[in-house]
C-alpha cells in the first residue's frame, strides 16, 4: 500500500511541476507551487507512517501551514501588484 501512495504521490508532483512550469497565468503558477508543498506534505506523513514516528506529523502541519501563508501572501501580492498580465 506505501508502494502504491509512494507512486501516486511522484506522479501528482510530475503533474504539478508540469502544470507549474506551462501555467498560462501567474496565479497557475502559484496554486502549482501551493499542490506542490500539499504534497510534499502528504509526503512527510506517509513516510513518517512507514517510520512509526509521530513527530513527523508535527513537523507536516507545521509546513502546511507555512505553505498556506505563503500561498496566500503571494496570491494578495500578485493581486495588487501594478502591470499584473
Amino acid at each position: 500500500m506505501l508502494v502504491a501512495a509512494f507512486a501516486g504521490l511522484l506522479v501528482s508532483m510530475a503533474m504539478t511541476i508540469i502544470r507549474g512550469v506551462v501555467g498560462p497565468t501567474t496565479f497557475d503558477r502559484i496554486l502549482a507551487a501551493n499542490m506542490f508543498g500539499t504534497n510534499i506534505v502528504v509526503f512527510i506523513v506517509v513516510v513518517g507512517n512507514l517510520m512509526g514516528t509521530p513527530f513527523f506529523l508535527d513537523v507536516a502541519i507545521t509546513y502546511a501551514l507555512i505553505n498556506f501563508i505563503t500561498t496566500v501572501a503571494f496570491l494578495r501580492y500578485f493581486k495588487y501588484a501594478k502591470g499584473d498580465e
